[in-house]
Parts: structure tokens; C-alpha cells; sequence
């Protein structure tokens, strides 16, 4: 498709669609390893998508192979695919929906901290910097507050520590030889070693499954096709589509809607803390995404 100078209707109708999904993908997790031992669910996550990207590569007539140059590459944002995941399932198990998505959605403001040192024309200044600070208070204040529903200070560090891995792999597409692979590539990559890494884990933390019902393989199979592959191909589209600071201000509209799903349909308690933390958080979050009209 033609590349486009700003959002479009479209563009703003596919964008709220995408948020709503990935809002709700953080319920979908939380459903599928009550039943399903998260890294076993993580691992079957990745396996089903694999075979589904196949198939949908198969049909497109997409070549899987990768260059010796973008290999690497692939092998790094691969290894931080897997911990992402691995720490955004097991912060999921310990703590709440709404708790585990103000932090994690925080990914764009580590990602333009980290943007501010490696890349040029990054740099946090003005509004931006308001904005990472912010954010930074925002986080601050949900890791203080203990009282709202399943506080859990080990699920809100594994949240953290997932973020910056997401961070950390949208810079290592950036930098490295591997931007210039297709998407379905990037994905393919993603999929087929963090099957691997999960696979050989998944024993170490416990049973397989726990009290399994028919939903939670339900909520698995969505994972898998409807967020894995529908809801990232999506992602990459409209990154090719429209400019890429026009798509970040729309990330602030993940963590609210994570927190209101929450609430809604686990009946999560939401306390004034965590609400305090989610708008410094978005109002960080729509800050970070300003940069200077050329």
C-alpha cells in the first residue's frame, strides 16, 4: 500500500482496533494460565503461531530465509522476544491485569530513554522529557502502591523487566541488519525460538496444567492466531503505512483500556493509586510520542 504522510481514517479506525485487541490480549493470558502453567501456555503460544505464520507465509509465497547478516540479529531480538514474554506470563500469574499493564505499556518511554543515548534525532527535550518524567512517577507510584487488589512486588518487576525487553527489541530491529527482513520473517524468528527457549523451561515451573477447562484452550488458540498473527502482521503493516510517531500516540490507549477490561470483566479492584499511576503514565506516554514538525 502507498505510504502516507499522517493517520487517515482508516489509519485511527485500524489503530483503536489494534489497541482494543492487545487491551484485551493481557485478559486473555490472565484466563489461559489459570487453567495452563504460563510458560507451557507461552510455549504452545509460540508453537500454534509458528504454524499459523507458516501456513500463512506458505499461501503469500514468502520465503523464510534470512541473510548471514540479518541472522544474528534475528537470534537477538529472538532471545529478547522469549524473555519478554517469559517475565510479561509468569507477572501476569502473580499480580493484576491492571497492575501489570500500566507498567508494561511503559515501553515507549524506556525505549526513547534509551533512544536519547544510541540514536540521533532522538533526543528527550521539552515536552519529552516532561513526558519521561512523568511516566516515571507514574511507575513509581503503581510499584508504592500495595493496597490495590493482587499487589505483588515480584509480578510488578517481571512487568518492568518485560517492557524493556520490548524496548530493547524494537532497537535491535533498528540497528541492526535485521530491519531489513519481511515482517513475517521478523515474527517467524520470534516464534521459532522462543518455542524452543519455553519448551526446554516450561518443567522447571511445575505441572502443565493446573485446573483446565475448555476456555483456557480457548484462550490459548485466540492468543495464537488472533493476537500472535493477525494482531502483529497488523502492527507491521501499518508501520509501513504510516509514520511511526503518529502509531506511538496511540499506545497510551493500551494500558487504559487494560485497566478498564480489568476491572470490568475479572473484577479487578482498581484503587486511586493505580489510577493516579495510569494517567501520569499516558500523559507521559502522548508527551514521549511529540517530536518537532520538519
Amino acid at each position: 500500500m502507498e505510504r502516507k504522510p499522517n493517520l487517515d481514517t482508516f489509519g485511527v479506525i485500524a489503530m483503536l482496533c489494534f489497541a482494543v485487541l492487545f487491551a484485551f490480549n493481557q485478559i486473555v493470558i490472565k484466563v489461559t494460565i489459570e487453567g495452563i502453567q504460563p510458560i507451557f501456555a507461552a510455549a504452545m503460544r509460540s508453537l500454534i503461531g509458528l504454524f499459523a505464520l507458516g501456513i500463512w507465509m506458505w499461501w503469500r509465497g514468502v520465503s523464510p530465509r534470512m541473510t548471514r547478516g540479518q541472522l544474528w540479529g534475528g537470534l537477538l531480538v529472538g532471545a529478547l522476544f522469549s524473555l519478554e514474554f517469559l517475565c510479561l506470563f509468569l507477572a501476569l500469574d502473580l499480580t493484576t491485569v491492571s497492575r501489570a499493564s500500566v507498567i508494561f505499556y511503559t515501553m515507549p518511554i524506556w525505549l526513547g530513554l534509551i533512544a536519547h543515548f544510541v540514536l540521533p534525532g532522538e533526543r528527550l527535550s521539552g515536552l519529552r522529557l516532561l513526558g519521561f518524567a512523568l511516566a516515571i512517577c507514574g511507575v513509581a507510584w503503581a510499584f508504592l502502591d500495595r493496597s490495590s487488589g493482587q499487589a505483588s512486588l515480584r509480578g510488578d518487576l517481571l512487568a518492568l523487566v518485560a517492557a524493556l525487553c520490548w524496548a530493547g527489541i524494537a532497537l535491535s530491529v533498528r540497528l541492526t541488519p535485521f530491519s531489513t527482513a519481511r515482517a513475517e520473517v521478523q515474527l517467524m524468528s520470534q516464534l521459532a525460538i522462543s518455542a524452543v527457549v519455553f519448551f526446554a523451561i516450561a518443567p522447571l515451573f511445575g505441572p502443565y496444567l493446573r485446573a483446565y477447562l475448555p476456555i483456557h484452550g480457548a484462550a490459548l488458540l485466540f492468543q495464537s492466531v488472533a493476537v500472535v498473527l493477525a494482531g502483529f502482521m497488523m502492527w507491521f503493516a501499518m508501520m509501513k503505512i504510516y509514520p511511526a510517531s503518529d502509531i506511538a500516540a496511540f499506545s497510551f490507549l493500551s494500558p487504559v483500556l487494560s485497566v478498564f477490561m480489568g476491572w470490568w470483566l475479572l473484577k479487578e479492584h482498581i484503587g486511586p493509586e493505580i489510577i493516579g499511576a495510569l494517567v501520569l503514565v499516558c500523559f507521559g506516554l502522548v508527551l514521549i510520542s511529540k517530536r518537532p514538525k520538519t
